[in-house]
């Protein structure tokens, strides 16, 4: 029998939200799950990220009216697997959402543990979440295509991980603080109404605070600062950027302020998924860098 692969990512990638192009990738979702208002929901066909985040910013009471997440139904993908493995697929790549912000990625590892003598199954932690997180899903059904062996597309998807970036503001900490996702965000708990942090993914697939900036404007110049260096002269056609937001407020002003930095997005804007956003609440507006390795660039 030959090697036949097949490639999924969790909803947090939000490939059902990005452009029509990408739908030509045969990609599987594994959905993450998310309760609001006492309703349990699979991401992606049960949940609007549009409505989602309009329902965040106008309830009264956040703290009190938290959503949850939880990591996907573990029967449900043993069904995708087996499903998958009786289609004649031996080979899954799984692409997670970060470690970082919960335990999809470990609940993936273990139950690949338990297919280990029907399916090669290689789950690889994105440490990032939203496009960039379904980037690295489709950059490996690309490699998959060409036929680059499993190993070589894994190397691929590392060298993208040393560089990636997630990198943004929540124009109100509410969320962040109320959830604890904010590494160190007791320590912002007084000043809350007056500092604007800018926050990024670190390497680990953390979320944590880059700087400490009073009001919305400046921690968005700073934003704007930011990505500037890291994109730094890297030519247009060796990365993508573009931007993520979860609620349309922030990401307007963020899009008029970018003009006096000459920031060029080459990407359009994708919308978080629920589960990506809902812990940062209805005001995060940033940017995702997905670089493209040069054939110049070596793998290691």
């Amino acid at each position: 029998m030959g090697n036949k692969r097949y490639v999924l990512c969790t909803s947090t990638g939000c490939i059902e939200y990005a452009p029509q192009r990408y739908k030509k990738y045969d990609i599987g979702f594994i959905r993450v799950r998310l309760t609001f208002k006492g309703v349990e929901y699979e991401e992606g066909p049960e949940l609007d990220p549009v409505k989602f985040y309009e329902e965040q910013e106008t309830i009264k009471d956040p703290k009190n009216n938290l959503p949850s997440t939880a990591i996907p139904d573990a029967a449900k993908v043993r069904k995708q697997f087996d499903e998958l493995f009786n289609k004649g697929y031996n080979e899954l790549i799984i692409i997670a959402i970060s470690s970082g912000l919960g335990g999809t990625y470990n609940e993936l590892r273990l139950i690949a543990e338990e297919y280990k003598e029907k399916m090669k199954i290689t789950v690889i932690d994105s440490r990032i979440t939203s496009f960039s997180e379904g980037l690295l899903a489709i950059k490996a059904a690309q490699l998959v295509e060409k036929g680059v062996p499993t190993e070589e597309i894994v190397k691929e998807i590392e060298w993208i991980k040393a560089r990636q970036e997630l990198i943004g503001i929540d124009g109100k900490l509410d969320y962040l603080i109320y959830n604890g996702r904010l590494k160190g965000g007791k320590a912002f708990m007084g000043k809350m109404l007056s500092v604007c942090p800018v926050i990024h993914f670190s390497r680990e697939g953390e979320v944590v605070p880059l700087a400490s900036v009073r009001t919305q404007k400046k921690a968005l110049q700073k934003t704007c600062e930011l990505i500037k260096e890291i994109v730094g002269n890297r030519d247009s056609k060796d990365y993508l950027l573009f931007h993520i937001y979860t609620g349309p407020s922030v990401i307007k002003e963020l899009v008029e302020i970018e003009k006096d930095y000459g920031i060029e997005c080459n990407h359009e804007a994708v919308i978080m998924s629920p589960v990506s956003g809902c812990h940062n609440g209805p005001w995060l507006a940033g940017y995702e860098y997905f670089p493209i390795r040069r054939e110049d660039e070596p793998l290691e």
